[in-house]
């Protein structure tokens, strides 16, 4: 067995292997990006180095840098996971010449199965069923006599293309030659390879895929079949074993049939050989080979009880017993779902920004790479968990991801997660009957909130806030009008410590995504919903697509409270929503509302629209406020002059513009001070030493007196 493995990739395929590298007692090398040096993986690898800037082209697919770790860090072997090099038989052909096993398999298998014409060759030649296509095309008019023979409609593949990328759906002759030029060039730029050739569509296609493993010396087993029809532009999202629907005749046919094209080059290590199964007439054909540990290789193990991974490293060692033995017999069923840092309501725009809650479920399997307080990049794949439950059968394990689901949590940035719960109780997933255009017409309801303009400083709060945590320095936050908040949660039919927004000063434009209920309560506010001016102190409901703007607060008073039905779905941080801006934790994000934000709402809930509040529980606002005040110990002769003391309880105060909830600074006459300077606590006379702040005291930050507020 070796020693030491070097793990040449990130995120939760890093962290998956080294997993296992710890349970077989062999030690873990991790490289990784600038970008990457907090990551999860780089803290739990044995021993970690930085290989270049965030671009994976100048770090997690320099070839050159990679060897050079291995060798001064004394690694025996390589495991490339799945993307960056997992797939370049050059980068394979380079550890051997440099005396470093490669976990994988053998170059030339990689070149075999790696470019798509010639695996379809390869397949014909293995009586592997093939949907009727071309070979390489010369160019658009050879393409449209190719799809003439072979009938619209048709894909047009790039032949070394993968994850969705460099494939079009064509339907006839002016569409191909449109399509023709954007996928060469795009198979070009990713792929270095602009060869392209036609595949006859399947309508009612499923993606079945069998989970293969050789020994490279010509014996080679099936783990079973996974389903992997559940795709968003030709990128998987669920995956599941053993696929539905299927008779044991199929299945059996299914998994001879990848180990025969398999053992035709005496294949080494895993791999999975992937079929477009043709619902309406029953019969499947080859599509491709990975030669690679897949993304979905969790659901294979779940039902198996084999760890892929060990077995990789093992046969690489030379340690793995002969495959016969090892042969598992397949039980239950296993279901996994990728959680990726994408939002579903802007079509899937990628996201970046610090996670600020993760929770995921006890009772599943989760190999990912995230933890509260990681940054997600913008620079690599966006996902950040697969998410995998397992259970006696299909209905089970259906039953047990929904709930596994509903109980993960991920805050900070948008995810695809309440996508997922959706999916998942659609009736087409339900009953076992995705195809692989079923997302394309899967509607999405989101129920969110989006923040088209911020307005000046909008946070969430709650009330009664953060409470019991001033002795380690966290104020309660929460609204500086706690009473208008209530009111309008009220209103809505909300509990009172439901989250909702602190508007100051000028107030937000949202847009609604889904039926609600709102109220606005607090300083007199210019505000309309569509166009309509809502009143204060009353509910409105709100239906989905709907646009409410909050304006300019004119008269007295600067905050503005909104409450929606159900609150803020916002994390729950030391015992309160509220945000607290300076520690910057708590609300959304742990900072004020920036263009471009989205709030989430609580689904299922109820509020009550046309609710008024009574007159008299209507607060009157004015721009001139008597605040009660005691006099403090601080005062004459020591610090201040009488005629100070005098001036400053006289004076109408002018609230300063640089103020805010932790302090609201007063424009007046400066004291006289009954001192120079204070002493050994500085040179101005408001100085002092070991006087702890109190909310509501008035602090002297020089000659400009503060109300310290929470």
């Amino acid at each position: 067995m070796f020693n030491k493995v070097l793990i040449a990739n990130r995120g939760a395929i890093a962290c998956r292997i080294i997993r296992t590298l710890k349970a077989l007692g062999v030690g873990s090398v991790a490289v990784y990006s600038e970008a990457d040096a907090a990551s999860r993986h780089v803290r739990e690898a044995d021993e970690a180095y930085c290989i270049g800037p965030a671009l994976a082209a100048e770090s997690y697919l320099r070839q050159d840098k990679i060897l050079e770790v291995a060798k001064l860090s004394g690694a025996q072997a390589i495991h490339p996971g799945y993307g960056f090099l997992s797939e370049n038989a050059g980068f394979s052909e380079a550890c051997e010449a440099a005396g470093i096993a490669f976990i994988g398999p053998a170059p030339d298998q990689m070149r075999a199965f790696g470019l798509k014409h010639t695996a379809r060759e390869l397949a014909e030649r293995c009586q592997v069923p093939l949907l009727p296509g071309s070979g390489l095309l010369g160019d658009v008019a050879h393409a449209q006599d190719e799809a003439a023979r072979i009938g619209y409609p048709v894909m047009l593949k790039s032949t070394a293309g993968g994850g969705g990328i460099g494939m079009r759906l064509v339907w006839n002759d002016g569409e191909l030659a449109d399509a023709f030029a954007s996928v060469q060039r795009l198979a070009a730029n990713n792929f270095k390879d602009a060869g392209l050739f036609l595949e006859k569509y399947v309508e009612q296609a499923r993606h079945i895929e069998v989970q293969v493993f050789g020994d490279g010396r010509g014996g080679v087993i099936a783990l079973g079949e996974r389903d992997c029809s559940v795709q968003r532009r030709n990128q998987k999202v669920i995956e599941e074993t053993p696929a539905p629907g299927l008779s044991d005749a199929q299945r059996s046919e299914l998994h001879a049939t990848a180990v025969r094209l398999a053992q035709a080059v005496n294949y080494r290590s895993a791999g999975t050989v992937e079929f477009v199964y043709d619902a309406k007439e029953g019969r499947f054909y080859f599509l491709e080979v990975n030669t690679r540990l897949q993304v979905e290789h969790g659901v294979t193990e779940q039902v198996s009880g084999v760890d892929l991974v060990a077995w990789m490293v093992q046969l690489a060692a030379g340690d793995l017993l002969p495959l016969p033995q090892l042969q598992p017999r397949l039980q239950g069923a296993s279901i996994q779902v990728r959680l990726y840092a994408e939002d579903p309501g802007k079509n899937f725009q990628p996201s970046t920004g610090v996670l600020t809650e993760v929770v995921f479920p006890v009772d599943a399997r989760v190999d990912t790479w995230v933890e509260r307080g990681a940054e997600v990049p913008a620079y690599y794949d966006p996902m950040l968990a697969k998410i995998i439950v397992t259970a006696d059968d299909r209905a089970a394990a259906l039953a047990k991801l929904q709930a596994a689901l509903d109980a993960t949590r991920i805050a900070g940035i948008e995810t695809n997660l309440d996508y997922l719960r959706q999916i998942i109780r659609d009736q087409v997933f339900v009953q076992g009957r995705q195809v692989t255009r079923f997302l394309n017409g899967f509607v999405y309801r989101p129920h969110t909130v989006e923040v088209v303009e911020p307005g000046v400083q909008t946070t969430v709060q709650d009330w009664p806030a953060r409470l019991g945590y001033w002795d380690v320095g966290v104020p309660p936050s929460g609204p500086m009008d706690a009473y208008a908040l209530r009111v309008a949660n009220a209103l809505v039919g909300n509990a009172s410590d439901a989250a909702g927004l602190e508007c100051t000063m000028a107030g937000p434009l949202l847009r609604f995504n889904s039926d609600t209920v709102i109220a606005l309560a607090g300083a007199p506010v210019k505000a309309t919903l569509d166009g309509e001016p809502l009143r204060m102190w009353r509910s409105y409901a709100v239906k989905a697509g709907a646009s409410l703007d909050i304006g300019r607060i004119e008269e007295a008073g600067c905050r503005v409270y909104l409450a929606v039905a159900g609150g803020l779905d916002v994390p729950l941080y030391l015992g309160s929503r509220s945000t607290f801006t300076l520690g910057q934790f708590g609300g959304h994000a742990g900072r004020t509302l920036r263009p471009g934000d989205v709030l989430h709402l609580h689904p299922d809930a109820q509020g009550t629209p046309g609710r008024e509040a009574a007159p008299e529980a209507t607060p009157a606002f004015s721009r001139h406020w008597d605040i009660g005040v005691l006099y403090g110990p601080h005062g004459a002769p020591d610090f201040f002059l009488d005629e100070d003391v005098t001036t400053f309880f006289a004076t109408d105060w002018e609230v300063h513009y640089n103020s805010s909830r932790t302090g609201v600074r007063l424009i007046g006459p400066k004291p006289k001070w009954a001192r120079t300077d204070g002493g050994e606590a500085g040179l101005h006379p408001s100085n002092i030493h070991d006087n702890a702040y109190a909310i509501g005291a008035i602090d002297f930050t020089g000659d400009m007196p503060v109300i310290l507020g929470p």
